[in-house]
């Protein structure tokens, strides 16, 4: 195939892409961008092209890989930006601990809070809490499914109420 049919045939589906190159980037400079490039491509590799197969589909091809390139460029380029003079520190691998002290008294308010609730909430609660599923508890309190539901309901909610210093 000739260069002046070859780029006959670019011009002639350029107009299919830009649809196209709008629904990937959703901004229609960026798209514009994007067809640029695509086309640049098409013709830096117009003979890696072969006569007879499905044009637009190369064309699509070819933006939809630069598109996911992009895409994967960009994302491996957002990083953060530490204006603070302790620069040696933005990527020094820290480890944190947990406060086994400070989670063992939370834990501890929070069985204390569970025993407060009034029986009739606590019961469903808890074995809903243990894992439970709403009509598992309701057939063994044998209550309806609505009513295990509500009483869940409002037992986290007391228990919101109590616990809200955390």
């Amino acid at each position: 195939m000739s260069t002046v049919n070859f780029d006959q045939l670019l011009l002639n589906n350029a107009e299919f892409l830009k649809p196209f190159a709008v629904t990937l980037t959703r901004d229609h400079e960026v798209a514009k961008d994007l067809l640029q490039e695509t086309m640049y491509r098409a013709l830096a590799n117009k003979e890696k092209y072969n006569v007879g197969t499905n044009i637009k589909a190369w064309l699509y091809t070819i933006m939809r890989n630069i598109f996911i390139n992009n895409y994967r460029r960009k994302a491996k380029q957002n990083t953060i930006f530490d204006s603070t003079p302790n620069e040696f520190l933005l990527n020094y691998n820290q480890v944190t601990t947990t406060n086994a002290a400070e989670g063992a008294l939370k834990m501890k308010d929070i069985q204390v809070a569970i025993h407060k609730l009034p029986e009739i909430f606590r019961n469903p609660f808890m074995l809903y809490f243990e894992g439970y599923k709403y009509h598992e508890i309701a057939g063994m309190l044998t209550e309806p499914l609505g009513t295990i539901k509500s009483r869940i309901h409002f037992a986290r909610k007391l228990l919101k109420e109590q616990l809200n210093r955390y």
